[in-house]
């Protein structure tokens, strides 16, 4: 089967190429840019393109076209493939069609979709269950963040972000789950969504395309979810769930389930939800108690995902991909929680294109509160690349609600900034989807550290 991809250099499409290529198909593909890791990782497998969009390559003998969120409606090489005819599908449409015979597990929500994914893939994998899958981080123990073989299950990490140019509803509402797990709805994506409204309704289409007989495993504390769950009137399960009860003893995390315990490697409220979420998926397709228990008690979390970058013998740094509110919020409550003794510095990048807009800012107030010092960066060539104005200080003070906060435009400053607190007994705690304007965070931890 001979298959390109335009903008094949997305997250989620270029792992797509590397797990078709895989499969042994005849993949080719395009993009303008192509960032790392997918510009080492496409190389390896020689599948990296020269920059830039070619309609020679759109031919005739081509089986089909996968076309990535990143490219434009008018992009030459789609117009070339729409005008000879060759079927093209968004990546979620692809993901569908491979999984039609499959029991479906997607998982979906504003926050916490990549930890639950990978805590169901843990476990299944632990077990050495057949499975196929689609998440949002490379794991460890998997290769790719895609897979598509003859496996009887595929779990997939339902994003609520549009499928592409041309596709312009949301990725999860592709995937018909037979287990869908919601855990919370917290606005994002407004530049898809201006108003929350727009927002909510995506879930309560991805409730309605859940099928018959299937199972919705959802937050029970979120009133968004609560109000959608009221009116529902499909015939599914409705499953709901909050989190495992827990202990802490001689510095180590226990959880109970049915009169057991399993000391764990994450930590966080946050994160006992996710993994609630996933045991109930899991005893779906046929996991004991016990065998959840075994396997979780060795799950150390996604990638960016509350990553521990450096533990010193008195200080501590992690790095998250958190920055939606909520996410933010959990983030830092979970870290004060495990830190109570240690200054908390939480460093927050404004990245996506909701928060650096200033009518999504407000959503923010009270998010770094507890942190003993908060610090906001915005990068100048972020803006530029989403065509934003900069955000002055006192907005970002006055939307945050927190006078005290350091505004930072500048990653030298920041360096600068984490220099003059290095003899102080701190955690931090870097929280952005972006790069920190390309700072070696690694780095600079090895240096403040202590």
């Amino acid at each position: 089967m001979n298959i390109h991809l335009i903008a094949v250099g997305g997250s989620a499409m270029h792992n797509i190429a590397l797990a078709l290529e895989s499969k042994g198909y005849n993949v080719t593909g395009s993009d303008d840019e192509i960032y790392e890791p997918a510009r080492s990782r496409l190389a390896a497998k020689g599948l990296l393109p020269k920059s830039g969009w070619s309609p020679e390559k759109i031919h005739k003998k081509l089986d089909l076209v996968i076309l990535g969120m990143h490219a434009k409606a008018d992009n030459p090489e789609l117009l070339k493939a729409q005008e000879l005819g060759i079927k093209v599908v968004s990546y979620p449409e692809f993901v569908y069609d491979q999984s039609k015979d499959k029991i479906r597990i997607v998982v979906a929500g504003s926050h916490g979709k990549t930890t639950t994914t990978a805590m169901i893939m843990h476990v299944l994998k632990y077990h050495n269950k057949s499975f196929d899958y689609l998440v949002g981080a490379l794991l460890e123990g998997f290769d790719t963040m895609a897979s598509f073989s003859e496996a009887p299950i595929i779990v997939i990490e339902g994003d609520e972000y549009l499928s592409s140019p041309i596709d312009r509803i949301p990725k999860m509402l592709h995937y018909k789950p037979h287990i869908a797990i919601l855990t919370g709805i917290a606005w994002d994506h407004i530049n898809v969504f201006p108003v929350f409204e727009q927002y909510l309704h995506q879930f309560k289409l991805f409730m309605e395309s859940i099928v018959d007989g299937g199972q919705l495993i959802y937050y029970r504390h979120d009133l968004n979810i609560q109000n959608l769950v009221k009116d529902m009137v499909r015939p599914i399960d409705l499953i709901p769930y909050e989190y495992f009860p827990y202990y802490v003893e001689n510095g180590h995390l226990f959880i109970e389930l049915n009169q057991k315990t399993q000391a764990i490697k994450v930590f966080g409220q946050h994160n006992l939800e996710n993994m609630q979420a996933a045991y109930f998926a899991l005893k779906k397709v046929g996991i004991s108690d016990d065998q959840f228990l075994e396997a979780i008690g060795e799950f150390k979390g996604a990638a960016k995902r509350l990553q521990l970058i450096k533990k010193g013998l008195r200080d501590i740094a992690y790095l998250d991909f958190a920055h939606a509110p909520s996410k933010v919020s959990a983030t830092l409550k979970a870290i004060k929680e495990r830190f109570p003794d240690l200054l908390i510095f939480a460093l927050l990048e404004l990245h996506t294109f909701s928060s650096l807009d200033p009518s999504f800012l407000n959503e923010y107030a009270g998010t770094l509160d507890i942190a003993d010092q908060a610090i906001v960066f915005t990068d100048e060539n972020a803006l530029k690349m989403k065509g934003k104005q900069g955000l002055s200080d006192d907005m970002i003070k006055n939307s945050f609600q927190n006078k005290k906060m350091l505004v930072i435009k500048d990653n030298l400053e920041l360096i600068e900034f984490c220099y003059r607190i290095k003899d102080k007994p701190k955690c931090l705690l870097f929280m952005s989807s972006g790069t920190f304007g390309n700072l070696d965070i690694s780095a600079l931890c090895e240096e403040i550290i202590q």
